[in-house]
Parts: C-alpha cells; structure tokens; sequence
C-alpha cells in the first residue's frame, strides 16, 4: 500500500493494514509520539480513526505492538 493511500475517503482500514493505519495515525494525530502511547490507548485510537472496519474484538497485543512500531519508525524517518 502507499502513502497516498492514508488520505482515500475510500479506504478501509483492518487490523492487518499496520503500514496504512501507522499512516493515518501519524495524520490524524500528529501531536502525539507513538513511543509514548499505551497499548490500549493505541486500540482506541486505531478504532476511531475514519474508514476502520474491523472488529475491535480481535485485536491482540501482538497486533498493537506491530503498529506502533511501523508508526515509531515513519513518524522518526528511521
């Protein structure tokens, strides 16, 4: 997926989309540094964002762990 993909009114966002959610966390919230974001605070933000479809139930830490690395790693051009 590219990085244009975060700005698609049209995009549907999943658990596994973990580059594209990373993308539009750091869009639409860009205030806030991932390494200082908790897990479950993480999962709400991820679940709020617009064009998230899946169900919030099968989410693991695994999962959450991964998103915030990629997010980590785009929001500090590593």
């Amino acid at each position: 997926m590219d990085a244009s993909a975060d700005s698609d009114p049209g995009l549907e966002l999943y658990w596994d989309a973990t580059y594209a959610i990373a993308v539009s966390l750091m869009e639409f919230h860009p205030e806030l540094q991932p390494e200082f974001v908790g897990l479950h605070q993480l999962a709400s933000l991820v679940i709020a964002l617009p064009g998230f479809r899946d169900d919030p139930a099968l989410v693991t830490e695994r999962i959450l762990q991964d998103i915030q690395i990629v997010w980590f790693e785009e929001a500090t051009d590593l």
